[in-house]
């Protein structure tokens, strides 16, 4: 038994007896039956071959169910009929050793189960996505971990981090927005207030990838393609995408702009609030921005979602390093962190920085000068 199932496994009820199954009339007895095997062959073989494949068919039928008529007339048992298929799966990608690209789908079905089913046992779904995270991303060297200040006074933070242009993470400024008071941002919020706004996005892992490309597409065949979706053409992602309030371009979403608040920091800068570019970046787990500077300063507002990220100061090269091409650039002195929701990341003018979505994710960006 490998080390990551054993501590999926932990997680689990001792016995299909105590994995609880109770549904009302509206869920017909054929899923019913068909949760049960998913069930029972998860204790008595867990490493079946068809035991993606029955949960697959789980999810895709509540699927169907969640997407007939309105939202709000949706019965909540069909929500957990499409969380406890989304559990069988993550289950079974989680079995034996599983690869990165299967623990990166892991992730995305739990996020799946967060964002259109409903919990089920005690949020197992939760637990099972911190188990199988820790195995995505990268453990954060305590030595080299980015500080984290919570509010701090204008003046604290132009003398401690802003004059000399030292990289910090700030906590307790995002409380109020909107976007995770009163319109929580997730796919369902994005698909109403945007669903179809015509957006750029931009196709492959990252923009470095001989197969990378851009196109326009409607933010519903963005969600569906390329977040719920396994597209044929790749990983898509919109990204430094001036969503907001770019008057110039016809799929401006302005409803989104309501959501959030420049930082008051940004006061601080020579220029007006006009003269601040405001980005959004939205995207699934595995998608990268390779080692690259800002033309500002730039404070990145996570929303929804982690990323790992990892800084150089700008002293260390003058030129655009790849750590895939130069692996012995990743020796020179550097700070990271994992930006969660609510975290705000300051990156000074010119700092190199990596970056790296673990899940689902919304970032916003402001630049300033």
């Amino acid at each position: 038994m490998t080390p990551m199932w054993t501590d999926v496994k932990s997680v689990l009820p001792a016995s299909g007896a105590e994995f609880p199954l109770c549904f009302s009339e509206k869920v017909e007895t054929s899923v019913l039956k068909a949760l049960e095997l998913s069930r029972d062959l998860m204790y008595r073989d867990p490493e079946h071959p068809s035991s993606a494949d029955r949960a697959q068919l789980i999810i895709d039928y509540s699927w169907e169910k969640l997407n007939t008529g309105t939202w709000r007339d949706v019965d909540k048992d069909w929500r957990r009929v499409y969380s406890y298929g989304c559990l069988f799966k993550v289950l079974s990608l989680c079995n034996g050793n599983p690869s990165q690209s299967n623990i990166q789908e892991a992730i995305r079905t739990c996020d799946m189960s967060f964002l259109m089913g409903a919990s089920i046992m005690d949020d197992i779904l939760q637990k099972l996505k911190m188990k199988t995270c820790c195995a995505s991303e990268p453990v954060i060297n305590a030595a080299k971990e980015l500080t984290r200040i919570y509010c701090p006074s204008l003046e604290h933070f132009r003398k401690e981090f802003l004059d000399p242009q030292k990289p910090v993470i700030i906590e307790g400024t995002t409380t109020h927005w909107p976007a995770f008071t009163e319109h929580p941002w997730s796919i369902d919020y994005l698909r109403t207030i945007a669903g179809y706004r015509t957006v750029p996005i931009e196709v492959g892992s990252k923009y470095t990838d001989e197969d990378w490309s851009q196109k326009l597409t409607t933010v519903n065949e963005f969600i569906d393609h390329y977040v719920i979706g396994t597209a044929e053409d790749g990983v898509g992602y919109l990204a430094q995408h001036q969503l907001f309030d770019q008057a110039r371009y016809n799929f401006k979403i302005p409803e989104l702009k309501e959501d959030i608040r420049i930082p008051d920091y940004c006061c601080l800068g020579e220029g007006d609030e006009d003269d601040i570019t405001i980005n959004a970046w939205f995207g699934p787990a595995g998608t990268i921005s390779p080692l690259h500077q800002d033309p500002q300063q730039n404070f990145l507002a996570q929303v929804v979602g982690r990323k790992y990220i990892r800084l150089y100061s700008p002293e260390e090269t003058p030129n655009n390093p790849d750590l895939e091409k130069f692996p012995a650039f990743s020796q020179a002195p550097y700070q990271e962190c994992v930006l969660g929701p609510g975290d705000v990341l300051f990156i000074p003018l010119k700092h190199w920085h990596y970056v790296r979505s673990l899940e689902l994710s919304f970032s916003v960006s402001f630049w300033w000068s």
